[in-house]
């Protein structure tokens, strides 16, 4: 079958949506499907890693201040030029779109008025993760209404987890829907063997949106630093916070504190193989309790033990997996309770033995690719049952 995939965000751009296309649009070609990805061109950085049989279409969108594309405006830069590149290109057996909502609903109208149907990647739900950043009743119910209609007319959904899928049952999208599960590119992210850091240091890979609340981190390293003065906090990736976490840190008066834009997963994983350890959080009440931070995953298959503050299912997987692998810990969303996490890692950092046992736990557990297939699987059916 010809497959079209409609996203914002693609590799390489460092987020869990592109490894997941990225892994999609491999798993698509090699079962002999043709593969095209509708995107956006990527700001200058780390070089796209090459698809075979994948035919990756770029157009210029609107980024934000941080190279991001974020916020209606950017969204809209790419919805309105992509709902005419799918009227006329060719026609395609199924189109699979990945979120915001607004990229959903463009591509609703295009599917019915080409009679193509489209699968939607379900990671998340955005309008109840807007309740962060708006108040207004407006606002959210639009959002809430682009959202329901975005994802009902799509044949099927995927989703990360049963509990997001439930949630989706909440709000009214009867969408039929399968849960399979998340992972990381494990060509990507490996354990490579570094010389361990001389001071402690964390690095929290990723994006750090208002609903993470990676502030929980910075206000920990304060009491980290009276212990540890040559610790050191790097930052990777594209956050629409880092202007407030770097007036945090300013004003608690910390140094080692850094902010590093986007690098390769490769790279990224080299820092993770030598980091004290991994950080990951998610705000309580903040309309994610049910989501999984997979940034976790990476970070597990790069040998690199994970400190999570916050709630949702990534707390009891850590707590329940330390008991048999140094996955890392999981406290509250606290500065305190992360300080005391933080400490403990720093005090007593894993050895490269055990860094590399856990690593390959993670990868051979861990892997995209059997995610990837799931989507393919779930797709291929979808078609089967239009035609």
């Amino acid at each position: 079958m010809r497959i079209v995939i409609v996203s914002r965000i693609f590799t390489p751009e460092p987020a869990a949506a592109s490894f997941l296309l990225h892994a999609t649009a491999e798993a698509f070609a090699e079962a002999g499907h043709e593969v095209e990805v509708l995107t956006t061109t990527v700001p200058a950085g780390p070089a796209a890693r090459p698809l075979t049989g994948v035919r990756v279409r770029r157009a210029p969108v609107k980024r934000d201040r941080q190279g991001y594309v974020r916020g209606y405006v950017s969204y809209l830069s790419f919805d309105i030029p992509v709902f005419f590149r799918l009227m006329f290109s060719r026609r395609a057996d199924v189109y699979l779109v990945e979120p915001p909502p607004t990229t959903g609903a463009v591509v609703r109208v295009a599917s019915a008025l080409r009679r193509t149907p489209y699968v939607y990647d379900a990671a998340d739900l955005w309008s109840d993760a807007a309740g962060v950043v708006t108040s207004s009743s407006f606002v959210l119910g639009a959002l809430r209404w682009v959202e329901r209609f975005a994802m009902r007319g799509a044949a099927h959904a995927f989703a990360i987890s049963q509990g997001l899928i439930d949630r989706m049952r909440q709000i009214g999208i009867a969408t039929p829907a399968t849960a399979v599960g998340f992972g990381t590119d494990v060509s990507a992210f490996r354990y490579s063997p570094q010389p361990p850091p001389v001071d402690p240091h964390f690095v929290y890979g990723g994006s750090y949106s208002e609903w993470h609340g990676a502030e929980v981190f910075v206000e920990a390293f304060a009491d980290v630093q009276r212990v540890y003065p040559g610790a050191r906090l790097t930052f990777v990736g594209n956050g629409s916070e880092q202007p407030r976490l770097r007036e945090l840190a300013a004003g608690l008066g910390l140094s080692g504190v850094e902010f590093l834009e986007p690098v390769a997963p490769e790279t990224l994983a080299e820092m993770l193989s030598a980091a004290t350890a991994s950080l990951a959080s998610l705000r309580p009440n903040a309309g994610y309790d049910y989501a999984f931070t997979t940034k976790v995953y990476a970070s597990l298959v790069s040998g690199c033990p994970v400190i999570f503050s916050g709630t949702g299912p990534t707390g009891p997987f850590l707590r329940g997996e330390s008991a048999h692998h140094p996955v890392g810990a999981a406290v509250e969303w606290s500065a305190e309770a992360a300080a005391s996490a933080m400490l403990a890692a720093a005090d007593a950092p894993l050895p490269e033995p055990s860094r590399k046992a856990l690593a390959d736990w993670a990868a051979a557990r861990f892997s995209l690719r059997a995610v990837a297939g799931r989507i393919v699987a779930g797709t291929e059916a979808v078609v089967a049952s239009e035609r």
